[in-house]
């Protein structure tokens, strides 16, 4: 079923008049763009709440290595 409505709406896209596809193409861009500010935004976010729940461990690269090791 995706894949039919994925070509539906390219086939519609390309159907469109040049200057529509243009401007089309811009708002996915910008709407693409943001979606990836929101998906950070929340992954900062996450991060902040598992520094303050004491679930990151802090080190050096080298005790970084030994830890991964000893798993």
């Amino acid at each position: 079923m995706r894949d039919t409505v994925l070509n539906k709406l390219i086939d519609d896209f390309n159907e469109l008049p040049f200057e529509d596809r243009e401007y089309a193409l811009d708002l996915i861009q910008k709407q693409l763009v943001e979606a990836k500010r929101d998906a950070i935004l929340r992954r900062a976010k996450e991060a902040q709440s598992n520094v303050k729940k004491g679930r990151v461990k802090k080190g050096s690269v080298q005790e970084l290595m030994k830890d991964l090791e000893s798993d």
